[in-house]
């Protein structure tokens, strides 16, 4: 009997984002399958599996958190797919998140509640981590703002809680107020808040923090509960077998090869959930732009509903956000046409209709004159896809039994 494909799952299951790639790796399989799995309960430093040295297996999803496990899975002479570590691009196919794209999500979401000051905690040692930060801090050089940062070792937090407290306390009360903090992952954003707790500094008010992955135990445990990012997992899962699929059906692909995914958008919990302009008008505008700017809202009908004029307005937020609100609005709005390009498969036209375009065409223009590249072009470049796989069972070199 032709026998099915044999796939080692080499995921930990300690992370809501890894539980998610499980889930999106599952929905592949029922999909397109069967495959035989072999899958086991994994913590980040778990060692590879002693079985894989002589597995007769067919192909390999994993998340390489140490070098054994990585050298281990190369040394398999396997088709194999990487979902967590970036600097092994060039060794084996990657797919995973965005991760620019993060850094570029937390710093609008402060800006749009008028944090006037930023910071940045992060550990040392994860390249996907410096990735978020470094977008995080240009997107805010970009409008001429600085950055704070408390970067340290991966394992400080857990060799003396109290003792690693006390050095996020000092850092928080260093910082001009009010600030907003980028934690770099959910567990560091609920260490900074245990901090501010003890340091009675009152959250969201003086201290505004957002985490990423949403993981939804540690967000409503945390006090108060945290906002994050919201990563989708079970997309890249899916995404990851099925170019492991496409590597076992013998289809060449270069291993420089990356498929980085959109995140989502940023759940707002109270942790980040205030408006702090200091300027009662301003803090009226950036509320109405971002409620309403994304379905045509202008200058003049803002300055209508706020019964003031164009110039006091201009004047009062270049002087709070360092943008006029002209600029405020088209990043709100252009912010959401990004998001439909990314997150739906709606025509141009379409959204033109949603985003208060007259027609597409004029969306077309205006996203070009910004971006430089049409809404078509940006859709492909930062929505990529595996190339198409042909379910064809019977050409296929596993064959399903009957």
């Amino acid at each position: 009997m032709p026998r099915i494909p044999r796939v080692a799952i080499l995921v930990e299951s300690t992370r809501s984002y890894a539980r998610d790639l499980l889930t999106g790796i599952r929905r592949y399989i029922a999909e397109n399958g069967p495959w035989s799995t072999f899958l086991e309960l994994r913590a980040e430093d778990s060692p590879p599996p002693k079985w894989l040295r002589n597995w007769d297996g067919d192909g390999i999803l994993c998340r390489s958190f140490t070098r054994q496990t990585s050298r281990m899975v190369s040394a398999s002479g396997l088709p194999a797919v990487e979902l967590r570590s970036t600097h092994l691009r060039g060794v084996r196919p990657f797919v995973g998140m965005d991760n620019a794209r993060i850094g570029t999500l937390v710093a609008e979401h402060f800006f749009e509640r008028g944090y006037p000051h930023f910071a940045v905690y992060s550990v040392q040692n994860e390249r996907y981590f410096i990735e978020r930060v470094q977008k995080f801090v240009s997107t805010l050089s970009s409008r001429s703002m600085s950055c704070s940062t408390l970067h340290e070792p991966h394992s400080s937090a857990h060799a003396d809680w109290e003792s690693h407290l006390r050095t996020l306390t000092d850092w928080l009360h260093t910082l001009p107020k009010p600030v907003g903090i980028f934690a770099v992952n959910d567990t560091l954003g609920s260490r900074i808040l245990e901090a501010c707790l003890r340091a009675d500094l009152s959250v969201p008010g003086e201290v505004g923090v957002v985490g990423v992955e949403n993981d939804e135990t540690l967000c409503a445990f945390a006090s108060p509960p945290l906002s994050s990012v919201r990563l989708h997992g079970a997309d890249a899962g899916f995404a990851a077998a099925r170019l492991l699929d496409h590597l076992m059906r013998g289809q060449p692909v270069p291993p420089d090869t990356e498929i980085l995914l959109p995140p989502g958008e940023v759940v707002c919990r109270r942790s980040s959930d205030a408006l702090i302009h200091p300027d009662a008008l301003v803090s009226a505008a950036a509320r109405l732009i971002r409620d309403h700017a994304p379905f045509g809202m202008n200058v003049e009908s803002l300055c209508q509903r706020l019964h003031t004029s164009r110039s006091t307005l201009e004047r009062r937020m270049k002087a709070a956000l360092q943008c006029t609100p002209k600029q405020e609005i088209q990043r709100v709005r252009f912010r959401e046409v990004e998001r439909l390009l990314l997150e739906t498969n709606l025509t141009i036209d379409s959204i033109a209709e949603q985003t208060g375009f007259p027609e597409g065409h004029h969306l077309q223009t205006a996203f070009k004159l910004i971006h430089g590249i049409t809404p078509g072009a940006f859709r492909a470049k930062t929505r990529p896809v595996a190339p198409p796989i042909p379910h064809t069972p019977a050409q296929s070199p596993f064959p399903q039994t009957p």
